[in-house]
């Protein structure tokens, strides 16, 4: 079946409110947020779900032209959430209840925080479903049993939790001294980076699974309890707008040059314009409407999105037109990411690819032989990426070691 492309019609008016909302904060706050993505960019890392603020996806280098399998590390029940890389190490949170931390070009293991010092039989430990997130000093996540954890950086010691009323799934933004995240007991909470105090909590009005996308001031959400997009001002939590979608949104959407993107379960793509003035668009594929349980990456040109219609789609960012899609033997929940000239990330067929971002041409393959679910983080020339099976394997690629 062809492509659908066609204009949604909701999305005019939350432009024109944004447009308000953008007059009353003043260019102060836009200047620090706009500022806060340089030094993500600027550290060489990956320090959050999607590697800044905007979600987009993107790593701050390329990848080897081949690439080998540097080291491995077991985990009794895998990892699904994506790891963060700061200053040569790497952070990785599992499904049994700890947070690894590892030399990243070694695999050595630094140190191991446990969401409880002991398990009662019969009983399991909190997971960590949730992405990390960093900052100079902390390792933060939240866990599936509601509480949102901040561990030293350095030595793996507890700093301060915060117990929710539902499991968090969504990773966590830090903006400035706070950092911000959703529950599934349906509120937004941003809270003291150091201390743990809350500076305020917004009601999503349901679940929330996406980490959250910042765009001058504002945070997008929606809280799986219908299908609305609510938007938020960071600095003080308030409510700015509601704008109905035309289905649920699961995962993150990324935001580029005032507009909003993001798959939603009812199989479609959008463009969602939160400036006005700019065009938006709907995407989708009659007949293979899947739920998209990945986020997706954008460029100046494209967006690429994985689909439980065992696709990844490459799509036109300004038409919303079809330019390729590459098809795997599973459901893509793994959101890609871009290194250089070439895609990477995991699938429910239990591989791991590298596609070229041009014509969708696969360039390189890893057999992982467990299903994947969570997303590749890149940086100084290492993927580091985990299984979500029993056993699970928290794997690291590099160049070979011939180069």
């Amino acid at each position: 079946m062809s492509p659908e492309v066609k204009t949604p019609s909701p999305i005019h008016s939350l432009a024109a409110v944004l447009m308000i909302v953008a007059v009353w904060f003043g260019s102060g706050l836009f200047t620090q947020l706009n500022a806060d993505d340089e030094v993500v960019k600027a550290a060489k890392g990956w320090t959050s779900f999607r590697n800044g603020h905007q979600n987009l996806g993107i790593a701050d280098g390329p990848l080897s032209e081949e690439l080998e399998l540097k080291w491995e590390y077991t985990t009794p029940d895998g990892t699904a959430s994506t790891p963060v890389i700061a200053d040569g190490r790497t952070y990785v949170g599992t499904l049994s209840g700890d947070i690894h931390c590892f030399e990243l070009s070694s695999g050595e293991l630094v140190w191991t925080y446990r969401s409880v010092d002991e398990v009662a039989e019969n009983d399991i430990p909190p997971g960590f479903n949730a992405a990390l997130a960093l900052n100079s000093t902390t390792v933060f996540g939240g866990d599936d049993f509601g509480t949102f954890r901040a561990v030293d950086r350095k030595t793996g010691a507890r700093k301060w939790t915060l117990e929710t009323e539902a499991e968090i799934v969504g990773g966590a933004q830090v903006v400035g001294d706070n950092v911000i995240f959703g529950s599934h007991d349906g509120l937004l909470y941003c809270l003291n980076a150091e201390t743990g105090e809350k500076v305020w909590t917004a009601e999503a009005q349901g679940p929330v699974n996406a980490t959250p996308t910042i765009h001058d001031g504002e945070t997008f959400t929606t809280g799986c309890d219908q299908p609305v997009l609510r938007v938020f001002d960071i600095q003080q939590g308030k409510s700015v707008s509601e704008v109905p979608i035309d289905a649920l949104l699961i995962a993150s959407a990324a935001a580029k040059d005032g507009i909003l993107y993001f798959g939603t379960d009812g199989g479609s793509v959008h463009a969602l314009p939160i400036v006005d003035g700019v065009e938006g668009w709907t995407f989708s594929i009659p007949g293979r409407e899947q739920q998209m349980h990945s986020s997706p990456v954008v460029t100046e040109d494209v967006v690429l999105i994985g689909s439980r219609d065992k696709h990844v789609h490459c799509i036109d960012r300004k038409t919303g037109e079809l330019k390729w899609s590459f098809a795997t033997r599973g459901r893509v929940d793994s959101s890609p990411v871009i290194a250089g000239d070439k895609i990477y990330f995991g699938s429910a067929d239990r591989n791991i690819y590298g596609v070229n971002l041009s014509d969708g041409k696969e360039v390189w393959k890893f057999p992982a032989k467990q299903s994947i679910t969570g997303s590749p983080a890149i940086a100084s020339g290492y993927l580091v990426i985990g299984t979500d099976s029993s056993n699970g394997r928290i794997l690291c690629f590099g160049s070979p070691s011939s180069e």
